[in-house]
């Protein structure tokens, strides 16, 4: 029987029989399409072809063009003329829309099917279940992280990629996720078929020329390869998607002990865009707990106070939580001072004298649209004034960009289009904009970026702080009694699902450390490799000066619904608090949870109207459900792999609550 269509991509059955992928490895698959003849060599290159490339890059090129099949192959440099290039191509194939409004800004639309995370397609591959994801108890699905065995996934693999870029450029994308100069930087080299997906590394990543002079012989990098699934069988090469992809057969796969990211079927940043969550969540918290270091889903800031003492923060918030509006803040308090390292995603070590240091290994940003603002976050505005990629955004008349929560008028006769392409008025049923609509802009535009931020031995974090949205129960602002508690808060963190995945509505969701999409690794190792942060032992530096640890909610409401804490600019009075107990200064009084802020420590001049009581209040009813099911959760999910330490921990949280 011939290769179906429909599971290889191929769209055009063949004659000749094809034997069972679940049989072959990925060698043997690339050697079958060879000698079958389907996987050809391409008809040009660009840059010099294969043989100025590194040996591991050349064989990686090499493999993957004989099973892809692409019409040519394109090493990227990362210069400005090859990205305006692609820019324009994009536009002329109608991929693009050139906003007029802004310096070199860009939108695009997507598919309607292809719009945020897929975490229900998204595996980490391991010989053993148990090496990626615990198993539940009860004998659910796990909710931290889907495990597929090598088998299956080059049965998979085997059904996606021969030749599906057939008609489309490969491209070649040398990048490093972090300063080159730094110790904690790792490189990487994705291969891809999407030129959206090669500008918009551009941007978030260290990509070109720089990067694969980097790739020495014998050098270590991340082995990723993107498809959108598509291949072109019109001969002239004419796309006939405005947003190539395949939302059935898409696939993103882990595979940790061969260092490789594979995806297919989907264009969408947080899919495609392999440097991100794939390699720097992912694959490097492997690495990391290999190594002896952390990779996590948390943005890193400055703050100074008005006396000049300056401490370094990091914050673990799940996506579309508000931690880009907290990393570029504006603070509402006189003579304090917020700058931004990163937005997203912290790697941290400790350094030779036992103080945890953390690099922003990315570029840029690749932020939520809906709800920034020059009200909530005039840095992010004036970041993506300019050089930004938007997508699924709303697009006015006159070339700019809306949003739900932009909090611009319209000038006179302007019109807007919607993320769909369809004419959009105030009232309609649908959002303007997709509720996960982005940007994508260089981090060296925004305003209040650090001046350490590319500091190659990294910034010293003071504090951590884990959050999430939150609108009843949970106070304001508390801090861990000590290093175990305080990784114990991380593991317990629940917060309501956003847009940035495909989960519906706003369900209440468990999401531990804000890394249940990303664990790259069974949680209870993942809790275990924090665990010994505390004790030293996981890194071998002895007398480690650790952060202390906090928990905020920025989302409590009241009994009318409304917000009890104003947020943005404010929440500076929090870190300000936090600040002072990082210092000895702020005073604490301890409570069932954790140590609250004493009576008049959070700073509120200028700020009248504020409930203290109900923002810090710890209703017992909801404290007991709250600490049940942390422990039911941890109990039935986690499973044996869960430390007792964090058992004891949960079973200490339910005791200290009963008492109240």
């Amino acid at each position: 029987g011939g290769y179906k269509a429909l599971v290889t991509g191929l769209r055009d059955p063949v004659s000749a029989p094809t034997p069972d992928p679940a049989l072959m490895s990925s060698a043997r698959i690339l050697r079958w399409c060879s000698v079958s003849g389907r996987c050809l060599p391409p008809r040009r290159w660009s840059h010099g072809g294969v043989e100025g490339l590194p040996g591991g890059v050349r064989e990686f090129v090499e493999e993957n063009v004989r099973l892809c099949q692409p019409s040519g192959v394109h090493v990227c440099t990362g210069s400005e003329v090859e990205a305006q290039t692609l820019l324009g191509q994009l536009e002329a194939r109608g991929q693009l829309t050139r906003l007029g409004k802004y310096p070199n800004c860009w939108l695009a639309r997507t598919d309607r099917r292809d719009v945020a995370r897929v975490e229900s397609r998204t595996v980490m591959v391991s010989d053993r279940e148990r090496d990626s994801v615990p198993v539940p108890s009860d004998g659910s699905t796990s909710q931290l992280g889907r495990w597929m065995s090598p088998p299956d996934f080059r049965t998979q693999v085997g059904h996606r990629f021969p030749g599906c870029m057939r008609g489309r450029t490969m491209y070649v994308l040398p990048f490093s996720m972090g300063p080159l100069d730094s110790p904690l930087a790792r490189l990487g080299v994705q291969l891809t078929d999407s030129p959206y997906v090669v500008v918009s590394m551009g941007i978030m990543t260290r990509m070109g020329s720089p990067a694969m002079a980097a790739l020495t012989p014998g050098a270590d990098f991340i082995r990723c390869l993107h498809s959108v699934g598509r291949p072109l069988t019109d001969p002239a090469g004419t796309d006939p998607d405005l947003w190539p992809c395949d939302p059935e057969l898409t696939l993103i796969g882990h595979v940790p002990d061969r260092r490789e990211i594979i995806s297919f079927g989907s264009g969408y940043g947080g899919n495609s865009l392999l440097g991100k969550k794939c390699l720097a969540l992912r694959i490097a918290s492997n690495l990391a707990r290999q190594q002896g270091w952390l990779a996590e889903h948390m943005l890193i800031l400055g703050v100074t106070s008005p006396e000049g003492r300056k401490t370094y923060v990091a914050a673990a918030f799940p996506s579309a939580c508000g931690k880009t509006n907290l990393a570029m803040m504006q603070p509402a308090l006189p003579g304090w001072k917020v700058e931004c390292v990163g937005d997203d995603i912290a790697w941290m070590r400790f350094d030779s004298s036992g103080r945890l240091r953390a690099i922003n290994p990315e570029n840029g940003f690749f932020g939520v649209a809906p709800g920034t603002s020059q009200r909530t976050n005039p840095n992010a505005m004036a970041t993506i004034a300019r050089n930004t990629i938007f997508t699924n955004v709303g697009h006015t008349s006159d070339g700019g960009v809306y949003w739900e929560g932009i909090d611009q008028e319209l000038p006179p006769g302007v019109t807007l289009t919607s993320w769909t392409g369809q004419p959009w008025t105030q009232g309609d049923a649908e959002p303007c904009a997709h509720p996960n609509s982005r940007f994508c802009a260089p981090a060296r535009q925004c305003p209040s970026m650090d001046p350490a931020w590319e500091s190659p031995e990294g910034v010293p974090i003071d504090a951590i702080i884990f959050g999430g949205r939150r609108p009843e129960g949970v106070p304001l602002v508390y801090e861990a009694f000590d290093w175990t508690h305080g990784v114990f808060i991380g593991a317990s963190m629940r917060s309501e699902s956003t847009a940035a995945a495909e989960h519906k509505g706003k369900q209440l969701m468990h999401d531990p450390f804000a890394m249940r999409p990303f664990l790259g690794y069974n949680f209870g190792e993942y809790l275990q490799h924090w665990l010994g942060l505390g004790l030293g032992r996981s890194l071998g530096v002895g007398g480690a000066r650790l952060p202390r640890i906090f928990h905020v909610n920025w989302f409590r409401r009241g009994a009318d619904g409304a917000f009890l804490w104003p947020g943005f600019g404010h929440n500076v009075r929090v870190l300000e608090w936090i600040c002072g107990r990082v210092e000895g200064q702020a005073q604490a009084q301890a409570s069932p949870i954790g140590l609250l802020p004493a009576p008049g420590s959070i700073n509120l001049r200028g700020l009248p109207g504020i409930d203290m009581d109900a923002l810090l209040a710890l209703p017992k009813d909801f404290w007991q459900r709250e600490a049940a099911q942390i422990a039911q959760y941890l109990n039935v999910q986690v499973n044996r792999d869960l430390p007792q330490a964090i058992a004891e921990q949960a079973a200490a949280l339910e005791s200290r609550v009963a008492q109240m």
